[in-house]
């Protein structure tokens, strides 16, 4: 079903095979990664996941696509901590010749509430950075919660936004590659989602407890 607070179009090329991701409800759902392009020629890679209902039977490695979807979330219990498992939940893909290939694509919208705190900080450049949590109401009552951030005058603006406060957004979807330490002081490189603002509105500030 389609959410109309929560939309991403993305347009890529796949770079892994779809392999089993997990079942709700008799369905059988399946991911793969996408690449997609920065302005400044880094990558994204986001993990896609369709159920049945999406036909994957022909995708190959290398292959470009457009998704049109949703940013999900769900929580894994990976030893013994819950985790925050983050993915684009494909509604429609489509398959593109290389005439209709120019250029990748990664657009998201969210309509939402902060449901924690936001975190400002600057860099050791100056630069200013908020980090948010925005609740995106789902249909039958569930919610997904999107880790995002923001920069300069959205990020002074984001950083005294109280919890509750319904809040709109325009970015993109990215990734990001970090070490995280085990118990065994062991090092294990992990990738964190997250979308970046480009353009925010703030509708209500404080206008619910969500």
């Amino acid at each position: 079903m389609n959410n109309m607070n929560n939309k991403c179009v993305l347009i890529g090329e796949i770079v892994s095979e779809p392999t089993y991701s997990h079942q709700l409800r008799n369905n059988q759902f399946y991911k793969f990664n996408l690449s997609t392009n920065r302005l400044n020629n880094t990558k994204d890679t986001i993990i896609i996941v369709s159920n049945k209902l999406v036909d994957l039977s022909s995708a190959c490695v290398h292959d470009k696509i457009k998704v049109d979807g949703s940013f999900r979330s769900r929580r894994k219990i990976e030893n013994g901590r819950n985790r925050l498992m983050l993915s684009v939940l494909a509604d429609k893909i489509e398959f593109l010749t290389p005439e209709q290939y120019e250029i990748s694509i990664n657009q998201i919208f969210l309509d939402g509430y902060v449901c924690k705190p936001p975190v400002y900080r600057k860099t050791p450049r100056g630069r200013e950075i908020t980090n948010l949590l925005i609740a995106v109401n789902r249909p039958y009552g569930k919610s997904d919660y999107i880790p995002c951030i923001c920069w300069g005058n959205n990020a002074r603006l984001a950083s005294v936004l109280p919890v509750g406060s319904k809040i709109k957004v325009w970015g993109r979807i990215q990734s990001r590659e970090y070490i995280k330490r085990q118990e065994a002081l062991l090092d294990s490189k992990r990738i964190a989602y997250e979308v970046s603002i480009e353009k925010m509105e703030v509708e209500n500030v404080g206008a619910c407890n969500h």
